[in-house]
């Protein structure tokens, strides 16, 4: 069997959607190295799960730090409330981080640059999700045009592509895309706390029941 010598960086949070979007990059053939952020967020519970996650798939996990002094998020600052029942079909709940996925996802490119890699694989989903805009197609294809033009990759011709598998897919189909992809959903934290048990009851949390009872299966992470 020949290994394949394409590569890819995933943008790995510790949650659902960004291992399944892990094991995709690994179904479709690349050597995947994940690349995680510590940013002054609530809890390192997801990064522990990322680093699990990305050991159980043999993949290279590395983990970039920076700060955000500004604030502006629930996420990063304490002093703001979680909502616990945010309205996420209707407004950009306080959990929005101000630019967070053109930070990771420049974070990413660098990298990807620096192996020679060539895709960037993001777990964004725009149809069950908390309305941020960074999480929309619109977004990620108007930055795969900054990329093209903004890299040495891209402008010699070799670009690096954008890749989000999962962005038109609504919760339930995801989830049964990770059950077919094998995916460690045990591992997997979603919860914007970090306590010892999902909280039930901000965004995320709710998002991800609801996924698990449209896909009619348990979650293996309760």
């Amino acid at each position: 069997m020949i290994k394949s010598k394409k590569k890819a960086v995933v943008l790995l949070s510790g949650g659902l959607d960004s291992a399944v979007a892990l094991y995709a990059a690994k179904a479709m053939g690349y050597k995947v190295h994940c690349l995680s952020f510590e940013y002054g967020q609530r809890h390192e519970k997801e990064l522990r799960s990322a680093k699990k996650i990305a050991r159980c798939s043999s993949s290279p996990w590395m983990l970039a730090r920076f700060s955000l002094p500004w604030k502006g998020s629930s996420l990063i600052d304490k002093n703001m409330q979680v909502p616990a029942k945010g309205d996420f079909l209707k407004s950009i709940p306080t959990t929005y981080v101000p630019g967070r996925n053109i930070i990771f996802l420049s974070f990413a490119a660098s990298f990807a640059e620096r192996i020679n890699a060539e895709a960037v694989f993001i777990g964004a989903n725009e149809i069950d999700f908390s309305g941020y805009p960074d999480c929309r197609q619109g977004f990620l294809k108007t930055f795969q045009t900054a990329l093209n033009q903004g890299t040495k990759q891209g402008v010699e011709g070799k670009k690096i592509k954008i890749c989000y598998p999962l962005v038109k897919k609504n919760k339930a189909q995801i989830i049964k895309m990770a059950k077919r992809l094998k995916v460690p959903l045990e591992l997997t934290w979603s919860c914007y706390h970090g306590k010892a048990k999902p909280c039930g009851i901000c965004d995320s949390c709710r998002l991800r029941e609801l996924g698990f009872k449209a896909a009619k299966m348990k979650d293996p992470a309760l």
